[in-house]
């Protein structure tokens, strides 16, 4: 698929982690550093993606705190690995916000929830959704960045999708070669 997205440095990043960023562990979480497994051209992608956009975040859905699989400092620890490693690589994180509630709680801020994007935008001045880019590999993420106007690109991990995104790539790192 061939699309070239125009846009600037006045525009925001929305990552999702596990199977964006990272490989995703299928029905399982990502409880230990040694688990966190960067995709294949990822870093390469979040160094470019670091000279595109005002702002990366990462907002990710980590209920694995909640059902008490990892303590929420340990959850803190691979961030902050991830986010060195990045860093390492030339690339940028503003902020990772993570929504570590369980699916059933009545007051989570996980995807499709925009929570978590209505707190960057309080936290970072000049988001303005509409020139904003949402990606992920699930119909949670593709929602997350429909319900605020941004423009939604899928990485292809093989769940099923139902959902409509702008784009579809297979990768981050292919995304990164249409910007």
């Amino acid at each position: 698929m061939s699309h070239r997205l125009l846009i600037d440095t006045s525009w925001t990043l929305f990552l999702d982690r596990d199977g964006v960023i990272n490989e995703r562990l299928i029905n399982n979480y990502v409880l230990q550093q040694n688990e966190f497994v960067f995709c294949e051209g990822a870093l390469k992608a979040l160094e470019k993606f670091s000279s595109c956009f005002k702002y990366i975040f990462v907002v990710t859905n980590q209920q694995c705190v909640g059902k008490g699989l990892i303590m929420q400092e340990d959850l803190n620890l691979i961030h902050q690995h991830m986010c060195e490693q990045i860093s390492l690589s030339g690339g940028v994180i503003s902020k990772v916000y993570a929504a570590t509630e369980l699916k059933e709680d009545p007051l989570s801020t996980r995807k499709p929830n925009p929570t978590m994007a209505i707190q960057a935008q309080k936290e970072f001045d000049g988001i303005d959704f509409s020139k904003s880019i949402m990606v992920g590999d699930t119909d949670s993420d593709i929602e997350f960045g429909q319900r605020l106007g941004m423009k939604t690109v899928l990485i292809e991990s093989g769940e099923a999708i139902f959902s409509s995104p702008d784009f579809r790539f297979a990768s981050l790192h292919e995304f990164s070669l249409a910007i």
